[in-house]
């Protein structure tokens, strides 16, 4: 079977990252976690790369951007209160808010005839407004459609979340990860109280494939973010050999990233050229950020779960699109953070699990 659906990449780690956790295990440095400098590493990387210029001592190091998330909705969201979203998305905005005793409320995003996806500010107002409604969970860059929303954009969902008195919470963790023609707008650099008064969740875990080491960044906007982080620091422990891989990502290994972001860009021609050839049903629009490709297979007759057959006859593992709500009855998500004649490999066998299917409808 190939395994072609956990979001984490295929590459080696970068060396830097290696060097920093053999220093630390040959130093006998594997007690409790320390933030140390992570928060000027991460402000530096931001500033080079992204624009932004947050306050190094507004920077949090966590386990994770789900357990941050999480944390901060039960401390500024009461149990039973709505959690806004934009599905499809990605499945853990659903099931860890539930599990933490709060409901969904879906502002779906929009679909154009083509098949592009647009936030529907519309139906992300009417989310805010009904009663009870706790927060506002942005994904940007977004995780499964790949799309990088635009300052315009983020400055009216901060007017929307502003006038409606709704906190808002950003998962930017795949930010280090946009392509070529597209630029990620950090929402703590909007120029408005509500961006200002959010707080943003990112990582090294995507962008340099290290999610195993437990390592996840939030940065307050203002001291009242930061209050509730600090008061949460006990839920919110990172792994200390995390912290010292996250600070030799963001210093030392931007070459190592450079060339994964080209490698990923690589693939996404590669995967389209694939897809027209092999399985022209299947409609797919290349992601502006990140290694996750999206499917629409609502035309190859497998009905609303094609990666059940890519896996069963195909032997290649997708994403189940209705992972993401049920707007993705139909889809699957295909990761592409590996080498080229992987993902060739992976279209081949999805290929031949529809000419199989055929056959076996016939």
């Amino acid at each position: 079977m190939l395994p072609a659906f956990v979001a984490e990449m295929d590459f080696d780690p970068a060396e830097a990252i290696k060097d920093a956790i053999r220093a630390a295990v040959a130093a006998g440095d594997l007690g409790y976690p320390h933030k140390g400098d992570l928060g000027e590493a991460f402000a530096h990387f931001a500033g080079d790369r992204l624009g932004w210029s947050p306050d190094p001592d507004l920077v949090f190091a966590i386990p994770d951007v789900m357990t941050g998330i999480t944390e901060v909705i039960q401390a500024l969201v009461r149990p039973g209160g709505g959690i806004v979203i934009n599905p499809p998305v990605y499945s853990p905005f659903f099931f860890r808010t539930q599990l933490a005793g709060r409901r969904i409320v879906e502002a779906p995003l929009a679909v154009s005839p083509g098949g592009s996806y647009d936030l529907d500010m519309d139906a992300l107002d009417h989310a805010l407004t009904l009663p009870g409604t706790g927060a506002y969970l942005l994904c940007n860059p977004h995780n499964p459609v790949g799309r990088v929303w635009t300052r315009e954009q983020l400055i009216s969902i901060a007017e929307l979340a502003d006038r409606r008195g709704v906190p808002l919470l950003v998962d930017e963790i795949h930010a280090p990860l946009v392509l070529a023609g597209a630029r990620h707008v950090p929402f703590h650099t909007i120029d408005h109280p509500a961006a200002r008064g959010a707080i943003v969740f990112t990582s090294a875990s995507k962008g340099w494939n290290i999610p195993g080491l437990k390592c996840g960044i939030a940065v307050a906007g203002d001291g009242e973010g930061a209050a509730i982080l600090t008061q949460r620091w006990d839920a919110l422990l990172a792994s200390h050999l995390g912290v010292h891989a996250s600070i030799a990502a963001l210093r030392r290994a931007r070459p190592w990233l450079d060339a994964a972001v080209a490698q990923i860009d690589e693939n996404t021609r590669l995967l389209a050229a694939l897809l027209a050839e092999q399985l022209p049903a299947v409609r797919y629009q290349r992601p502006q950020a990140s290694f996750l490709a999206w499917l629409d297979c609502r035309d190859l007759g497998l009905g609303h779960d094609p990666a059940a057959t890519f896996l069963t006859v195909g032997r290649v593992a997708l994403s189940p699109g209705q992972d993401f709500g049920v707007q993705g009855n139909g889809f699957a998500r295909l990761n592409i953070g590996t080498s080229p004649e992987l993902v060739t490999d992976a279209v081949r066998r999805m290929a031949a699990a529809v000419t199989a299917h055929e056959a076996a409808q016939r």
